[in-house]
């Protein structure tokens, strides 16, 4: 038979705005665009190269009540590929879910208006769909597990959070392994699923997360019923299953969050199923360049000139930028933000300005002794001098408790 042309895209987070200003030809946040650009960007492919399916892993919004220009946004891309005849799969990710159980989904409104070509998977479930070219294949959905589902809470009440992770993660494992039972040999069958997988390497998802997180066994996917694993909720593209059938791939989010995905490649995967056999490729998409510029001067007898020369060498055309100076205390006052902000005039955005004098550590703990201060005051202190984001700061801070339990 010949191969399905399957396109597996994630984590689109339409509503971050972090570093971005308003875009005057659209009255939004640049940043949004940037997100909703990239969309387009898989679009076009899409409708270029015959897509046959679209399978979407999960986390369409930031937040999960987007405002109703976000969601027009989504839908007007998504309506160019069902216009086209290529259905497409939308898994609810955590971003996605409502914020009470019986609620609707951000995404649920494809399904309650019955959009052609589009299935709004919320629930475990083995679908049979007819491609674009009319092969039919199979794709299990196992969306974000919500604990509140699996979980009876009387039952459950007196386990520990690590009892009770390890039930989510032993259930939601007998769920795909049913699924796994449902597939029609004779079919191409795909998975496609929203949560963290054991031997990921995980990104700034971290900083975004909304609740506890729910890993699963590399182990319970890694089963040659499957052709082509789509996963979503983790940034970092990566394939887990070292080139072994079948693939499992995280295709990674489309646009970067922070600096924390700063040197990752953003894309999409596009795979050619065939049962039995597989073949895919990443495909990286235009997204915002994110650059840190680190100088020190501290050995320049004119360390202005020096760090201008610096920041001329570098192309900081529609880039976040943030610059990091070392410098001596007495250099301080010749290193002044405006002339350092005039010379980083060609970024789209300047994020930060940091300069690491010596005597700045002390300064910033307000005037306090070190020695009067807990380990984590300390650490919070640390990472606000290294101009940490408040999110990121209160992540550490979260792991570090353990640390500084163990400790004592």
């Amino acid at each position: 038979m010949n191969a399905i042309r399957l396109l597996h895209l994630a984590d689109l987070h339409i509503g971050m705005e972090n570093y971005g200003q308003l875009d005057p030809a659209t009255g939004l946040n640049g940043r949004v665009m940037d997100f909703l650009r990239r969309l387009s960007e898989v679009v076009d492919y899409a409708l270029e190269h015959e897509v046959d399916l679209v399978l979407f892993a999960g986390d369409a919004y930031k937040n999960r009540e987007p405002n109703s220009t976000y969601r027009r946004e989504f839908a007007r891309r998504i309506k160019r590929l069902t216009d086209a005849g290529i259905p497409v799969v939308l898994l609810v990710g955590n971003h996605d879910l409502p914020t009470q159980e019986r609620r609707a989904s951000s995404i649920e409104i494809f399904h309650t208006l019955g959009v052609p070509n589009v299935v709004v998977a919320g629930r475990d479930q083995l679908h049979r769909l007819t491609t674009r070219r009319g092969a039919e294949i199979q794709v299990a959905t196992v969306p974000y597990p919500i604990r509140q589902r699996l979980l009876s809470t009387d039952e459950h009440k007196d386990k520990t959070i690590a009892e009770l992770d390890s039930l989510v993660q032993q259930l939601v494992t007998e769920n795909i392994h049913a699924l796994a039972a449902q597939v029609d040999p004779a079919l191409p069958a795909v998975f496609l699923g929203h949560f963290s997988l054991s031997e990921a390497r995980f990104g700034s998802e971290r900083t975004v997360m909304l609740g506890r997180d729910v890993v699963i066994l590399k182990s319970a996917l890694a089963d040659p019923v499957w052709d082509y694993v789509a996963l979503g909720h983790i940034h970092r593209h990566q394939e887990l299953n070292n080139g072994q059938h079948p693939p499992i791939v995280y295709s990674g989010s489309l646009e970067r969050i922070d600096f924390g995905e700063e040197h990752e490649a953003k894309g999409f995967v596009v795979a050619d199923v065939r049962r039995g056999q597989t073949e895919w490729q990443f495909h990286p998409v235009a997204a915002r360049r994110f650059l840190t510029i680190r100088a020190d001067v501290r050995a320049e007898a004119d360390p202005l000139a020096t760090l201008l020369s610096t920041l001329a060498r570098h192309d900081l055309t529609d880039a976040v930028v943030r610059l990091i100076v070392q410098a001596r205390p007495e250099q301080e006052g010749l290193l002044r933000d405006a002339d350092l902000r005039r010379a980083l005039e060609g970024a789209y955005y300047v994020a930060s300005i940091s300069k690491e004098i010596e005597r700045a550590y002390r300064q910033r703990l307000g005037g306090e002794s070190p020695e009067g201060l807990t380990p984590d005051q300390l650490l919070a202190r640390y990472l606000e001098s290294k101009d940490t984001p408040p999110e990121r700061i209160a992540l550490l801070l979260r792991y570090a408790e353990e640390i500084f339990a163990n400790d004592q």
